[in-house]
């Protein structure tokens, strides 16, 4: 056998592996129970304050793995996360934000930065090895950078969603300067800030009623 024969073999048997698992995994669960959406969106709350109760790097951890298999434009994965919780990290994050935000990132455990990465595509070859798309962004920065926004922005609900999912609560803020924020943490790099997450275990004391929402006939058309 030459070596394109063997290769072929070899992803045609990742794929049939990649297809047993959706399958096993669609034999074992077909849908959320009402809890489980509960928990993650429809009975779930923005936060604005918090306990005391720490956050730790394992549940960091956790959300990304979860963060890193949501689905993106040829697996662009662009987002980038700066957990802030030092006081010297909180010390500058607050440069950045409007005053009524400050109490809120200083009282949570961590605050995310949820950031991209205008040249991630120099990373396309590595996350997309089948075939080399850098090309498409490397001399189009414009298209660069609406790709990495809005799939970093989605890599930033998934992050939101992962959180509820391990049983953490969050607060997503875009009251600040995302100039100040990338002076402070991004100076020198490609990142960019999108907006700022903040993750902990909320004192539901401080919680009021539900805000309005659309209901289907007036957003949802067919075409």
């Amino acid at each position: 056998m030459n070596v394109h024969a063997a290769q072929g073999e070899a992803v045609t048997a990742e794929r049939r592996a990649a297809q047993d698992i959706v399958r096993a995994l669609r034999d074992r669960r077909t849908s959320l129970d009402s809890d489980s959406l509960a928990l993650i969106l429809t009975e779930a709350r923005s936060h604005y304050a918090w306990t005391d109760r720490p956050v730790t790097d394992d549940q960091l951890h956790a959300i990304y793995d979860i963060v890193k298999m949501g689905a993106t434009s040829m697996n662009s994965c662009p987002a980038r996360f700066v957990f802030v919780r030092s006081k010297d990290g909180k010390d500058r994050l607050a440069k950045s934000l409007k005053p009524a935000n400050v109490p809120k990132m200083r009282d949570a455990p961590v605050t995310a930065i949820i950031a991209y990465d205008t040249e991630f595509w120099r990373e396309l070859l590595r996350l997309f090895p089948h075939e080399d798309r850098r090309g498409h962004f490397s001399d189009k920065p414009d298209h660069a950078e609406v790709t990495t926004f809005r799939n970093g922005t989605l890599q930033g609900a998934y992050f939101m969603i992962a959180a509820r999912a391990i049983g953490l609560d969050v607060g997503a803020m875009s009251g600040f300067s995302n100039e100040t924020v990338d002076q402070e943490f991004f100076a020198g790099t490609t990142l960019k800030s999108n907006f700022l997450c903040n993750i902990g275990y909320a004192d539901e004391t401080a919680i009021f009623q539900r805000l309005p929402r659309f209901d289907f006939d007036d957003v949802c058309s067919f075409a």
